[in-house]
């Protein structure tokens, strides 16, 4: 279901780093919001999202088989989240996370996993047709906006330089990895599909992919009226909508 704005609606704010970094500062600090609690919102959020633009029976493989690449920092986390709740609706998500971050708020989301028997690969393959014929989707959750979490640092660029290849269809959350978070792609991947959480940031402007998401329903009104956000309408009791 499409949110485009309609008469008299202002198209949604696209925001810069510094913008992105002071509504998470606000919801941490001045509305008391947890750092695992957000995590496990855009998560869960980023989960939806994959339902939404690959429906279980609409997926070509026989096995709902999904690829997530997990990252070090905070998006890598919430890659970890989305791929738990893919598990809850009956996807069957693999996970590669190959620098586990040493944040035990991080460790508690990967034995959340490791407990739900979600699989872990000990190594990306290089040869990306086994990509190709073994998943329907890849989650990008390497780098996201921590553009400088690691781009040309191993395993980050080995990560990148295999994802620029396959043929599947590529899911990034809030950032596509490899691309800066205001200019855009500079030689990143192109996914197919981008999940912005709070709302969309400036280089989502050059996304030229399927389908836009945004998860910023859970932003309290006060703090979407101050950023000038003009989110767009979410339908229902929906927490994720296209644009």
């Amino acid at each position: 279901m499409s949110s485009a704005p309609g008469p008299g609606r202002e198209p949604p704010r696209y925001l810069s780093k510094a913008e992105a970094e002071a509504i998470e500062k606000e919801l941490l600090e001045d509305y008391r919001f947890g750092r695992q609690q957000l995590i496990e919102i855009w998560g869960h959020a980023c989960a939806m999202a994959v339902t939404k633009a690959f429906p279980l029976p609409s997926l070509p493989r026989k096995q709902p088989t999904v690829l997530v690449v997990c990252g070090p920092a905070q998006n890598g986390a919430i890659g970890l989240v989305c791929a738990r709740h893919l598990r809850i609706f009956d996807y069957e998500p693999t996970i590669f996370y190959p620098k586990r971050s040493p944040d035990p708020l991080y460790r508690d989301f990967t034995t959340q996993c490791e407990k739900m028997d979600i699989p872990f690969l000990s190594y990306l393959p290089t040869e990306v047709q086994l990509i190709n014929d073994a998943y329907n989707a890849v989650v990008d959750a390497v780098l996201g906006a921590e553009v400088e979490a690691g781009e040309g640092r191993e395993p980050c660029a080995a990560i990148l330089a295999t994802l620029k290849h396959v043929r599947i269809p590529i899911v990034s959350l809030d950032v596509p990895s490899g691309w800066d978070v205001e200019a855009g792609s500079s030689g990143g991947i192109s996914p197919d599909v981008l999940v912005s959480l709070s709302a969309p940031k400036q280089c989502a402007r050059r996304f030229l992919g399927r389908q836009h998401f945004v998860a910023g329903r859970y932003l309290p009104y006060d703090v979407q009226k101050k950023f000038e956000l003009n989110p767009p309408k979410y339908p229902g009791t929906e927490c994720v909508v296209a644009l």
